[in-house]
């Protein structure tokens, strides 16, 4: 029919025309996440299709647990697009005025949970007209890490691993190894595994050591990391024996030491400590020896004074020997500071002489 009109010929009698939906060349789409993507609903009426247009979008999940779910649609010359939460304001009709036949829906800010089957479905009565499209949201690889795996000694087995903590299968890894200017051949004896991203070196030699840059990719996208090799000889590893031993000997001598000074000095504190208080608190201050004797000399005098005639027979004279003090209680040997008298020295107390 179709055919026929484009060579300016009529419809045969009693065919006519009804909506009908273009065909799309896509009936899958893959995109990458963070992208928008336009999914294609183009469709004509007939002049016998009067009833009113609806226009309807739904989802289709990849569990066929769950139902359908409407995400929008265009009826009586408005559009409604609260149905669905999970793709609230990132969707929209591409023409503003879907009943021009372009009834196309645009989703943008991909998200991997908008993976699905998507159903654009048209209605004006009597014709209805619908088309399916799959959509793939992929995420690209992301946060990819490099490392070795192994002893990079001289001689030794090592792997450089490389994984893509983000990222849709099916990933594919290459590894190459990068020089001053470009690139050049990884070593003879590595072997690669595209799938896992590792690349086993056997043998390794100082030939071997440089930078290594590992790319993951996938259908939407790639991502890269590097990795710096050092292959060395192989280390002593007796003398780090014997140098810890030793380190430690030091260690526990230093620390005896230390202890040991710190005893000592608080056994010394505490010696000071007790022979100060010995001294404060059992040797009693010194006497004075000029009031001492003073003293006494005085009180003999009072007494003297209050005798008389009558009573001086019971009187008897204490000797200067016997003074309380501690100058008239040494010998002249032991008290330089107090000579002997040379002379007798007596005094009258009325007609009584004392000697």
């Amino acid at each position: 029919m179709e055919q026929s009109q484009q060579r300016g010929e009529l419809p045969p009698a009693g065919v006519t025309d009804s909506l009908k939906i273009t065909p799309t060349d896509q009936p899958m789409i893959e995109k990458a996440q963070g992208e928008k993507v336009t999914l294609p609903c183009m469709f004509t009426l007939s002049q016998e299709d009067e009833g009113p247009l609806d226009i309807e979008w739904v989802l289709i999940p990849i569990d066929n647990q769950k139902n359908e779910q409407t995400i929008i649609m265009y009826t009586v010359d408005r559009v409604y697009s609260n149905y669905y939460e999970g793709m609230h304001g990132r969707m929209q009709f591409s023409n503003p005025d879907p009943k021009s036949g372009d009834a196309s829906l645009e989703i943008l800010n991909l998200k991997s949970t908008d993976t699905g089957t998507y159903q654009c479905k048209v209605k004006k009565a009597p014709g209805v007209q619908s088309q399916k499209i799959q959509l793939t949201v992929l995420v690209k690889p992301a946060r990819t890490k490099c490392y070795v795996e192994g002893s990079q000694e001289i001689g030794s087995d090592l792997t450089l691993k490389c994984a893509a903590q983000e990222g849709s299968p099916v990933l594919s890894y290459s590894w190459r190894k990068l020089t001053g200017t470009g690139t050049e051949q990884l070593p003879a004896t590595s072997l690669l595994n595209k799938n896992t991203g590792e690349l086993s070196v056997k043998n390794a030699s100082q030939d071997n050591s440089g930078t290594y840059s590992c790319i993951v990719s996938n259908r939407v996208g790639t991502d890269e990391c590097f990795l710096v090799l050092n292959v060395t000889p192989p280390v002593n590893v007796g003398g780090i024996i014997a140098g810890a031993i030793i380190g430690t000997l030091l260690g526990l001598c230093l620390l005896a030491f230390l202890i040991s000074y710190a005893c000592k000095k608080h056994r010394e504190k505490k010696y000071e400590k007790e022979v100060h208080h010995d001294i404060r608190e059992d040797v009693p201050p010194p006497k004075s020896r000029t009031s001492t004797a003073r003293s006494y000399v005085g009180s003999n005098r009072s007494s003297l004074g209050s005798m008389s005639p009558s009573n001086m027979d019971g009187y008897t004279k204490t000797p200067y020997s016997q003074v309380p003090s501690e100058d008239f209680e040494r010998t002249p040997e032991q008290n330089p500071n107090f000579a002997p008298p040379k002379h007798t020295i007596s005094y009258k107390i009325r007609d009584i002489t004392v000697v």
